[in-house]
């Protein structure tokens, strides 16, 4: 397997500082990003919806849970045979203390599902996942969303009773977020997968496989 070059210590700082240069540059551009986001404008969201839940049927204002914030991921239901990769390594780094945290800033986390209730129930309990998980199956809610069958991160305001849709975003949107990711992509071998710019010789595998 092929390895980093090995150079001197004054010559790896110097290409450290060098990186550090471009990675502050990206961090201002994110922080930008986010300023951009708290002002972006809102849109009504009033749909009625029936999420089948443990606790029994709530709707999408009783998913706040009393918050004023709300963060919906949409795992993808591919059928009573097979999870989504993609949606099931996200899952798999959502932090145990996750939404408890986002909770004390007044944000709710829910993960939602067109799958069954009794099937997400059964894969919480094989993959040990203990985070907030319902079904929207026999609901709109998906296609509304605009999520088409597929994954997708919304994030909701409520005012009142009247809940409003504030961002949303998928593929690489939802990817950044990904713990595991970020760490991958600070080590040198990287996330190992065929879409990546690596030198060459580096491993490289398809992605999710």
């Amino acid at each position: 397997m092929e390895t980093p070059e090995i150079v001197s210590a004054a010559d790896w700082q110097l290409a450290r500082e060098e990186l550090l240069t471009a990675e502050k540059e990206a961090t201002r551009t994110l922080d930008a990003l986010a300023a951009r986001r708290r002002r972006l404008p809102m849109v009504r969201f009033d749909q009625e919806y029936l999420f089948d839940t443990p606790a029994g049927p709530r709707s999408l204002l009783e998913l706040f849970e009393g918050r004023d914030q709300l963060v919906v991921y949409q795992f993808m239901d591919l059928g009573p045979d097979r999870l989504c990769p993609g949606c099931t390594w996200f899952t798999d780094n959502v932090p145990a203390a996750g939404p408890a945290r986002l909770a004390d800033r007044g944000v709710t986390w829910v993960t939602v599902s067109n799958m069954p209730l009794a099937r997400i129930e059964a894969e919480k309990e094989r993959l040990g996942w203990t985070l907030p998980f319902v079904s929207s199956h026999g609901t709109s809610f998906s296609a509304d969303c605009g999520a088409g069958g597929g994954f997708l991160l919304s994030v909701f305001l409520r005012d009142g009773d009247q809940v409003y849709r504030t961002y949303s975003t998928t593929s690489r949107g939802v990817d950044r977020l990904v713990f595991g990711n970020s760490i991958l992509d600070l080590t040198p071998y990287g996330r190992q997968e065929a879409w990546e710019d690596s030198p060459p010789g580096w491993p490289q595998h398809p992605t999710y496989g």
